[in-house]
């Protein structure tokens, strides 16, 4: 098949990212991946893994780590979700996007068994996961980081068995799913964590952490704590990186620089050392050399991405409260500007009343907006309505396109322009401006 017969076919499979209302406990079937992992001879099992669940964090902390190993010398695969731009950002192996070739291939390969399914069809998700399980295996690569898309227990991705996984920061999202307290959220997570293995977990409330260290000595896993075992210490913040050092349960690793940017990202460091030193148990040393480098050279598009200066363009996904409780801090934190134009686009199934509580004092003026690819896209005109400020600016846009133009004919030298909310707006914002603008390297 071509590669637009590829899209086409992959986008015939129900995809959930985009769907509003589902039942997420009859709509994600892990024995159905199983089955499916199992007809494909099990792919999964002959790459050594790494699976990493949470909240808030776990792209980036996938990122870092696939940095580090990748320095240290070794064939790296990169499993996430969603994408910003392209299906292929999906699955790659070192600085390389899996191809359109290998993408046609590998559905070439699996179609006849996707057949099999009749009435019960995978999701998009659960295709692209195998697609991703038979690639690393093709490739060979020495390791593959697999990033869970929804939940853990139920994910397409908990068919592997790592050498460790690590949970980032838990906080309240897909409640309609998952749980409508931490507890609940906890334990959907948690149920990445396997028997007799290795968990890092960054720093968690006490209602999440208590449930994952309970289920951590029910599985008899080893369980390192960020905060606890491994400590972090944040030396310098400014608008183009972060140095910080971090004391872990078998080395220092002092003065790293980065320039994925915010205190959360010194944190997502710290977990993905935590999972270096987890390795060690498996005999699978890293060097002080391949940590700094390897933390020195990721990057995760997207989260708190600076585009442009005079004036600042800046891009980043926060999707839920305690996410834009962080961006707001960075920001004010880590940036010198005069005024601040939001650009916000959210999902219908979000806590906008929790996104707007954090984000409309630090903003100026709002332009509301909306992504074009996502029907549980919620409109301007309802976002408008829950914003109770009556003493800011709000202009209505149809979409993203639309509202980056007028931010920056409103922007003037020293302000900046914020563009955040879903990640599929995002996702549109940065294919627009890489196209229109000299953006930051």
């Amino acid at each position: 098949m071509t590669y637009q017969e590829a899209l086409r076919y992959l986008n015939s499979f129900v995809n959930y990212e985009k769907q509003y209302e589902y039942d997420y406990k009859k709509s994600f079937k892990i024995e159905r991946m199983k089955r499916f992992a199992s007809l494909l001879g099990n792919p999964q099992m002959a790459v050594k893994s790494i699976h990493i669940a949470g909240t808030k964090g776990k792209g980036s902390t996938c990122a870092i780590l696939h940095s580090i190993l990748k320095e240290a010398g070794y064939k790296v695969g990169l499993y996430t979700s969603p994408h910003l731009v392209s299906f292929q950002e999906r699955i790659r192996i070192g600085d390389c996007l899996i191809s359109e070739e290998d993408v046609c291939k590998l559905l070439d390969k699996i179609k006849y068994i996707i057949d099999k399914f009749k009435d019960d069809r995978p999701s998009f998700f659960e295709v692209y996961t195998a697609l991703a399980y038979l690639y690393f295996k093709e490739r060979r690569v020495d390791f593959a980081i697999y990033e869970v898309g929804l939940g853990g227990r139920l994910d397409a991705t908990n068919v592997i068995e790592p050498l460790a996984c690590a949970i980032t920061p838990i906080s309240y999202e897909h409640t309609d799913k998952l749980g409508n307290t931490l507890s609940q959220i906890a334990s959907e997570k948690a149920g990445i964590i396997k028997e007799n293995g290795i968990c890092v977990l960054s720093p968690q409330e006490k209602e999440a952490l208590a449930v994952i260290e309970d289920i951590c000595k029910e599985r008899k896993t080893k369980l390192i704590v960020v905060g606890r075992d491994i400590m972090f210490e944040e030396l310098k913040a400014t608008d183009e990186k972060e140095t910080f050092s971090i004391f872990g349960l078998f080395n220092e690793y002092p003065i790293l620089e980065m320039k994925l940017l915010g205190h959360h990202q010194v944190i997502n460091a710290a977990t993905a050392i935590g999972i270096i030193e987890g390795l060690s148990f498996h005999n699978i040393i890293i060097p002080f050399d391949a940590v700094k480098e390897g933390i020195a050279a990721a990057k995760w598009e997207g989260r708190l991405e600076v585009i442009t200066r005079d004036p600042y363009l800046i891009i980043d996904g926060a999707q839920n409260r305690a996410s834009a409780a962080t961006l707001a801090k960075s920001i004010k934190k880590q940036f010198r500007y005069k005024k601040l134009i939001l650009v916000l686009g959210v999902s219908k199934d979000k806590d906008i009343n929790g996104i707007l509580d954090e984000l409309l004092p630090i903003s100026d003026s709002i332009i509301l907006t909306k992504s074009k690819v996502v029907e549980r896209a919620c409109a301007p005109s309802r976002i408008k309505e829950l914003i109770s400020a009556k003493d800011k600016e709000i202009i209505l846009t149809s979409n993203v396109e639309e509202a980056l133009d007028k931010a920056r004919s409103k922007a003037l030298t020293e302000d900046l322009v914020l563009v955040t909310g879903s990640l599929f707006v995002v996702g549109e914002a940065r294919h627009i401006l890489v196209n229109k603008v000299n953006v930051v390297v």
